[in-house]
């Protein structure tokens, strides 16, 4: 199989579901990734990488949710057509 911008797109909506379904009870806040612990910072001072990682995956799953349902349900159409 060789690898294509089809196998690409496949790989990050893959991707994009996994960093939606990250729930941050169950798993983030485990590890010490929660949203009450990416908020210690001084006045002044920036954020932590650390924090910076955990806003990203915040506002992907905020912001990814609607386009993620709508994309995966694309995907699965068009695997059912083309086979």
């Amino acid at each position: 199989m060789a690898f294509s911008l089809w196998n690409l797109f496949e790989a990050s909506i893959l991707c994009l579901n996994a960093i939606c379904i990250l729930n941050e009870d169950r798993f983030l806040s485990k590890i010490g990734w929660g949203y009450k612990s990416s908020n210690t910072q001084g006045f002044g001072e920036g954020p932590s990488t650390k924090a910076q990682i955990f806003n990203l995956l915040h506002s992907i799953r905020t912001v990814a949710r609607v386009p993620l349902i709508l994309l995966n349900v694309l995907t699965i159409i068009l695997k059912l057509i083309l086979g």
